[in-house]
């Protein structure tokens, strides 16, 4: 799975094969299907294990205060740590993106897996800042959400295509960071 998750980070995942994986690691193509059908059963095993450690995605925002400068701490931190495992985890969030845009429902749920993290939290937040009247009440906590995580991912898979457009990668943490304090608090932050 290690040889395989590096020729991810260097190869197009379709191109690939078990030979080419079994060569990387020192052993055979029959010891490689031992343990998986095909090289897309490597790839759901790692990421399913990738699953398991973006659930400590929550971290970055439970319990977290979104009041003041500790507001505005959350968001830059959120930032921080989201963008940080995305990049780490750049090989094979593609083709769990991949496979989940092409419908493959395995892919799709652990995408989800991974984005529920963050979103249930923030949904949370939001929610605990409308009951103490800091939110309005008709603002919907789960498309706020829902909105900030689709917005992380997509900024954070898309980091190095920004620069085609003029942005620096020292403006998009406090630009992303600005956006998510807005949505969540719908204040901008202190200065």
């Amino acid at each position: 799975m290690d040889c395989l998750g590096e020729m991810l980070r260097t190869s197009p995942y379709r191109d690939v094969k078990v030979i080419d994986v079994a060569r990387k690691a020192g052993t055979s193509p029959a010891t490689f299907y031992q343990y998986f059908p095909d090289v897309e059963g490597a790839v759901l095993e790692i990421a399913q294990q990738l699953a398991a450690e973006g659930a400590g995605l929550t971290d970055l925002v439970a319990g977290r205060s979104w009041a003041g400068k500790s507001g505005w701490q959350t968001a830059q931190e959120l930032v921080d740590g989201f963008l940080d495992f995305w990049r780490r985890n750049d090989a094979i969030l593609r083709v769990i993106d991949l496979g989940a845009a092409e419908g493959d429902k395995r892919f799709a749920r652990i995408r989800m897996r991974i984005l529920n993290s963050i979103f249930n939290s923030l949904v949370e937040s939001v929610k605990d800042l409308q009951a103490r009247g800091r939110v309005d009440r008709d603002v919907s906590a789960p498309a706020v959400a829902g909105s900030l995580v689709t917005m992380l991912a997509a900024v954070a898979s898309h980091q190095k295509n920004l620069q085609g457009w003029g942005v620096k990668q020292a403006e998009i943490k406090p630009n992303l960071a600005l956006l998510v304090h807005l949505g969540v608090t719908g204040r901008k932050p202190p200065k």
